[in-house]
This record gives structure tokens, C-alpha cells and sequence, in this order.
């Protein structure tokens, strides 16, 4: 069973132009929204692979993970680009 991504449009589907235009004007926040699709695609690959939820690094990775949307999700309410 594929976990479901956790793309910024799908869990913010009210700011998907900001997103967008984020991503396309803002190289900052795109590389931090490349990072982000990456740990994602990580902790899922170990959610599919069925690693136990008390595994360390795997936490740390969803801290991670839940850092970095936090941050974004900050940068895309602002609506501001920063080059």
C-alpha cells in the first residue's frame, strides 16, 4: 500500500498559485521545496518498506519533514519572494 505524498498544492490546495509562482520566481524557495518533496519521498519509501515508527532516524526525518512545511507554509501566507 503507497502512502499518499505530502505535496504542498495537496495540503495547501487554497495557496496553489502562490505555490506556483513561489516555486517558478523564488529559487530559495524552490530548492527548500525540493528538499522537502525529498524527505517526503524518503519517509515514504520507509512507511512502504515497513520500518517501525520508534526507528530514530526515521523520526528525525519526519521532524525534519514537518520543520520544512512549517517554514514553507510561513514563506507562502507571506507571499513575498526573496532572491
Amino acid at each position: 500500500m503507497s502512502i499518499a505524498a505530502h505535496e504542498l498544492e495537496l495540503d495547501f490546495p487554497e495557496h496553489t498559485d502562490t505555490i506556483k509562482r513561489l516555486i517558478k520566481d523564488d529559487m530559495e524557495f524552490k530548492l527548500e521545496n525540493d528538499q522537502y518533496r525529498k524527505l517526503d519521498k524518503q519517509i515514504r519509501g520507509l512507511q512502504d518498506s515497513g520500518i517501525g515508527t520508534d526507528d530514530e532516524h526515521y523520526s528525525s526525518l519526519k521532524k525534519q519533514r514537518a520543520y520544512l512545511k512549517q517554514h514553507l507554509y510561513n514563506r507562502i501566507t507571506d507571499g513575498t519572494t526573496h532572491h
